[in-house]
């Protein structure tokens, strides 16, 4: 029966287009490798320049609901910057663990030494979330009004710091003249599942993005990373700070968007160990981390949903399949293709800790994924909405912030 299935020309014709798909994909980055810097080097290693006899003053808002686990850490690892001159205003957003209650205590205990150094840390508490607004998008909002710096720093509350990553990150948005700053995490991974999703999450990234071109003024690229989105104060005012983003799920996305569409410059980089946080937790943890926005990047729009779940099963799953199944010169086109992930696996290895290896799990990680997606539309339908952060949005409210938002291009 196989025989007969594998000898239809359309079997040849599929090869052909996933080979020309990957090999045309991997050479566009294979040429521009090079073109995003790695901040971690010694050449950014240097102090910022300053205007008036002093460098540039930097906000970090750190929102959090429920992060007693982690707030503590992050916090500490922000308190300890080598940047001369910033201040961390830490929101606590009607966390029901002991968030607050860790911030308080490390307030107190930075004032008690006494050198003035609690001047580096603010505590804000939201008892009470305002309709019309998503909770953390609020708690960034509300802790931007405070902020006192030229530039401000959103970051998250699971994200810990290396002392010079500020530095390094101010050093490069001067030399670049850049408005925007993005510097992409190192993730702590624990575990073949946990490697697997995050490398594949990764191939899909490298597959759809291209954020050496985000610095093109005539490109429509743009990026935003919620663990590190560093903007001038005056920018983030002039495209009408996060009040214009009240509903964005994906906030740290559309906040680049808006940047990028508004003309301001705009830069992305590497910064090995600069950052580092564990954003999946066990094999299923992407799914769960997954199910509640992946249907809010599709608009919430399900023939979006089905085609973007048929378009990861084509790129990703068939070329195996295809391997397979095909015989004589229509296997060629498969093959082709599966060398094409097998050398991204292999650049990816070059920039994290995952081995080139799990280009073997590929298949796995692809049907996981697909799932995620899957998931995160029927739930969103059934539920009428999402639960983000303890917290229930109707999807017609979310549908109507998303039909005024910036377009999002992920998938």
């Amino acid at each position: 029966m196989w025989s007969d299935v594998v000898e239809y020309p359309l079997v040849w014709f599929c090869g052909l287009f996933l080979a020309v798909a990957w090999v045309s994909r991997l050479w566009v980055v294979f040429a521009n490798r090079k073109t995003v810097p790695d901040i971690s080097s010694v050449e950014f290693d240097a102090q910022p320049l300053g205007t008036t006899r002093r460098v540039p003053r930097v906000s970090i808002v750190v929102p959090a609901r429920n992060e007693g686990e982690h707030i503590e850490s992050a916090l500490l690892s922000l308190l300890q910057l080598d940047y001369p001159d910033y201040e961390v205003i830490a929101v606590d957003d009607r966390s029901e663990d002991g968030t607050g209650a860790v911030m308080d205590r490390l307030y107190a205990s930075w004032r008690e030494r006494g050198e003035a150094s609690h001047h580096l840390l603010k505590v804000l508490h939201v008892n009470e979330l305002p309709a019309g607004w998503l909770g953390k998008v609020h708690a960034m909002w509300l802790a931007s009004q405070k902020a006192t710096g030229e530039w401000v720093l959103f970051t998250d509350a699971d994200v810990v710091f290396r002392p010079d990553a500020l530095r390094r990150a101010v050093v490069y948005a001067q030399r670049e003249r850049a408005d925007h700053v993005v510097l992409f995490p190192t993730m702590i991974m624990k575990g073949v599942g946990e490697r697997m999703m995050m490398a594949f999450f990764q191939s899909q990234f490298v597959f759809s993005h291209r954020p050496w071109k985000v610095s093109d003024p005539k490109s429509r690229d743009s990026i935003g990373v919620g663990a590190f989105n560093l903007v001038r104060r005056e920018v983030y005012e002039k495209i009408g700070t996060y009040a214009r983003l009240r509903m964005a799920v994906l906030d740290d996305m559309n906040l680049g968007e808006l940047i990028k569409q508004q003309g301001f410059s705009q830069r992305c980089a590497f910064g090995r160990g600069l950052l580092s946080l564990r954003w999946v937790v066990g094999t299923l943890g992407m799914v769960r981390n997954l199910t509640k926005n992946i249907f809010a990047t599709l608009r919430f729009n399900v023939v979006l949903a089905i085609v973007g779940i048929c378009g990861i099963a084509l790129l990703n799953l068939v070329p195996f399949v295809g391997f397979w199944l095909a015989n004589g010169s229509a296997r060629t086109g498969y093959v082709v293709a599966l060398l094409c992930i097998a050398g991204m696996y292999a650049g990816m290895a070059t920039k994290s800790d995952i081995s080139p290896l799990y280009f073997f799990l590929h298949p796995v990680g692809t049907g996981l994924f697909v799932y995620a997606v899957a998931r995160s539309m029927v739930l969103t339908i059934a539920r009428g909405g999402i639960v983000w952060r303890g917290t229930w949005y109707s999807m017609r409210e979310l549908k109507q912030f998303s039909k005024d938002s910036p377009r999002l291009d992920w998938l």
